[in-house]
């Protein structure tokens, strides 16, 4: 096991199915993870099979009053996939899931933040989500988007995308 912990932060779209895939990079790379997934998230994740992997409970809401915390504090996080929801209401400074407190917190702390957006062509066009871009990046967290991405997908056609999200980028840039 690692002293290093990887929050994943996993957003409701497709390629969230492969998740596991960035959790096995990243445990290669030394990586103690663990993985949180916004309340919608659930629906796409193998829980079970993602806590098997990492050896933690993977979380998406918060903890009870009184409760010990039960992941090791982060010292970097990735958010994959990163959806226009999450994208949006974390520039906003919105706080209203367990994955979006993280976030808030993040900016605040120094950490290591990278957050890889998967999106379709109709929803990039919406000026809210250049200017949360753009506020994302100028508080210092890593959002990969444009330049040598791949590109948004057409509307409707993000399943055929899902199998070619490259995991390997979002480690390759919190590394």
């Amino acid at each position: 096991m690692t002293d290093r912990a990887l929050y994943v932060i996993v957003c409701a779209a497709p390629p969230a199915r492969e998740v596991q895939t960035l959790v096995d990079l990243a445990q290669r790379a030394g990586w103690d993870v663990c993985v949180i997934a916004t309340p919608a998230a659930t629906r796409f994740i193998d829980a079970p099979a993602l806590e098997a992997s990492t050896r933690h409970a993977v979380r998406s809401d918060y903890k009870r009053l009184g409760e010990p915390d039960v992941l090791p504090p982060p010292d970097a996080i990735i958010v994959a996939p990163a959806t226009f929801n999450t994208i949006n209401k974390w520039a906003a400074g919105i706080s209203d899931t367990l994955a979006l407190g993280l976030l808030t917190e993040a900016i605040g702390t120094g950490l290591a933040v990278v957050a890889m957006p998967f999106l379709n062509e109709a929803q990039a066009q919406h000026p809210a989500f250049e200017l949360s871009v753009e506020r994302l990046r100028q508080c210092g967290v890593a959002v990969l988007y444009g330049g040598d991405m791949p590109p948004p997908h057409p509307p409707g056609a993000g399943k055929h995308r899902a199998s070619s999200f490259p995991w390997n980028m979002a480690l390759a840039a919190v590394d």
